[in-house]
């Protein structure tokens, strides 16, 4: 059960995401310290590194799955359009429209490729055969994906490939027309090629959507994101557009991890 207490306080609604002092922990464990970061819209940013840093765990504030786990505590301000989403009034359901999700693996469901992006619409209650069938059209072309499947959308979706069925729950989140996409470790499972699609469609997609890629990979980091966020032990250790990141950090402790003398 997430605990909340601060007072909320209005930040610029120009930036799509936002903390503000945010503070988690895990019983008594804190897992992030005081993080502040604004994010703009329609960009892509790349939260790094070492390992059980927090840029997970920093990722799932804003869709709330960090409500799930026991004993979670969150002290600090979360907005999504200017809105906190930790706010006892917001409608979580409505709330996670707005927000897709990835994740590192691809989880395709056991049903159809297109009952898989059909999905979301179904169990939002919408009825129209003919809308069903054009979102999904939609989605899968969003994801780039429709021209290899489009023959074959009742063809179960495990028996695609894994970069396959990792554009797959792409095109599902995109389905119901979230204007945010958080994707975790989205490549990290795959082949080089499957990569490189997934890359191309990061670099697309930012046109409609606001990107949040957690990476290992800091190359990875530096070809997709317009800035990138620094972690290290629960803080936020540095955040700036990329190119600056990755040529010209502000800390050493961010050229100590670019660099490979640390993590």
């Amino acid at each position: 059960m997430v605990q909340k207490n601060k007072s909320v306080k209005e930040l610029n609604p120009e930036y799509k995401l936002e903390s503000r002092n945010l503070n988690l922990f895990y019983g008594q464990k804190q897992a992030l310290r005081d993080v502040s970061i604004k994010m703009s819209a329609n960009t892509v940013t790349a939260f790094i590194g070492p390992s059980g840093c927090g840029k997970s765990t920093f990722l799932r504030c804003f869709n709330r799955m960090n409500d799930l786990i026991e004993g979670v505590k969150i002290d600090g301000d979360v907005l999504i359009d200017n809105v906190d989403i930790y706010k006892n009034e917001i409608d979580v359901y409505e709330y996670r429209k707005k927000v897709g999700m990835v994740f590192q693996k691809p989880n395709p469901f056991p049903k159809s490729i297109f009952e898989n992006v059909a999905f979301g619409l179904r169990i939002n209650g919408e009825k129209s055969k003919s809308y069903i069938e054009d979102t999904v059209e939609y989605a899968l072309k969003q994801a780039a994906l429709w021209e290899e499947v489009k023959d074959s959308l009742h063809k179960s979706a495990i028996a695609i490939s894994g970069g396959q069925q990792q554009r797959l729950c792409i095109a599902r989140a995109i389905a119901v027309k979230p204007s945010i996409l958080l994707m975790d470790e989205p490549a990290s499972a795959l082949d080089p090629l499957s990569t490189t699609k997934i890359e191309e469609l990061i670099h697309t997609l930012k046109d409609n959507y606001t990107i949040v890629i957690v990476t290992h990979n800091m190359q990875q980091a530096a070809r997709i994101s317009d800035k990138t966020a620094y972690f290290y032990m629960g803080e936020l250790i540095e955040y700036d557009l990329t190119e600056k990141i990755f040529t010209n950090p502000s800390r050493i402790e961010t050229e100590n991890y670019i660099t490979g003398r640390f993590g």
